[in-house]
């Protein structure tokens, strides 16, 4: 079996920007608004001096001294509390985007996945069945289930967090569609009850957290339980059309990794790509943002 290591970086998106990047932070345009935040990975110097991002910036997010997953954000520039991103390719996707600031410094929106909503969007455009079911698990906002739906997919999106629910919801219909299935609940218990209902998809992805909880306080950990979730994922895919798409945030994980997991898992793997996601700022450093490893059989 031949694989394609990648390394991938979206393209052509006018309504995104990362600007710079060094210091333990990254500053990116999101619309007409520049945000700054932390990022672990951006240890090296930044490119533009202290000032410099300042003047540019319309609010920072600062970490709680007692909790680096929570802070707040300090507003320098009038800024709304949500704002609404466009997002169009070149072969004809268009989503708009529902962003907002929250106290876990995220903004509802992860910018590097946009080369999976444009490989999402290729393969159920090529692929020969008149409405492919497609399942996202760990869901979040919703962009990829989007994405999916846009092309014309039967969608069930799927996360532990009610309120991210209901943010991907506004998704859709800012996007201009309806009738995505909503589940709210513990990825693992859904996917196990799938497999006993002999449901099947022809599509699924999966963007798991390094660590977890579910509605009912059920705990993810990312590498005590991947590969059984793998296994359900392989039972629960098409045998002749269909795509898996993973991708893991996991800082000691390698797409080496991911490849081996799918591999071990899945009896057949066309197509077969992995690597890294990562963004490129104006002084074209190179930020990576996470794993990935994707095939499909059309």
């Amino acid at each position: 079996m031949k694989e394609s290591i990648l390394s991938l970086t979206p393209l052509h998106w006018k309504d995104y920007e990362l600007i710079d990047t060094g210091g333990f932070e990254k500053l990116e345009r999101f619309g007409q608004f520049v945000l700054s935040r932390p990022e672990p990975q951006a240890i090296w110097d930044k490119s533009l001096n202290e000032e410099e991002w300042k003047n540019m910036t319309h609010a920072h997010f600062t970490k709680e001294k007692n909790n680096p997953e929570k802070g707040q954000w300090k507003e320098l520039k009038k800024i709304p509390h949500n704002w609404q991103l466009s997002y169009q390719n070149t072969d004809g996707l268009k989503m708009k985007l529902n962003l907002a600031m929250t106290s876990f410094k995220h903004i509802g929106l992860f910018p590097e996945q946009a080369v999976n909503w444009d490989y999402i969007s290729d393969t159920l455009k090529k692929m020969p069945v008149k409405k492919p079911k497609v399942l996202n698990l760990f869901a979040y906002t919703g962009a990829a289930s989007v994405a999916a739906k846009a092309c014309g997919a039967d969608v069930t999106h799927l996360d532990a967090v009610k309120q991210v629910v209901t943010w991907s919801k506004h998704n859709m219909e800012s996007s201009g569609l309806d009738g995505i299935r909503w589940i709210v609940d513990d990825a693992m218990k859904f996917i196990k009850r799938e497999v006993r209902r002999g449901n099947k998809y022809h599509g699924i992805i999966l963007d798991p957290p390094a660590y977890g909880r579910g509605p009912d306080g059920e705990k993810w950990i990312l590498e005590e339980q991947i590969n059984e979730m793998l296994k359900l994922c392989a039972e629960l895919l098409e045998h002749d059309h269909h795509f898996l798409i993973l991708n893991m945030y996991s800082l000691s994980f390698s797409s080496i990794i991911a490849a081996n997991l799918v591999n071990s898992n899945f009896k057949e793997v066309n197509n077969a790509e992995h690597g890294e996601l990562y963004l490129v700022d104006r002084f074209n450093k190179k930020l990576p943002l996470g794993i990935f490893f994707r095939f499909r059989k059309i």
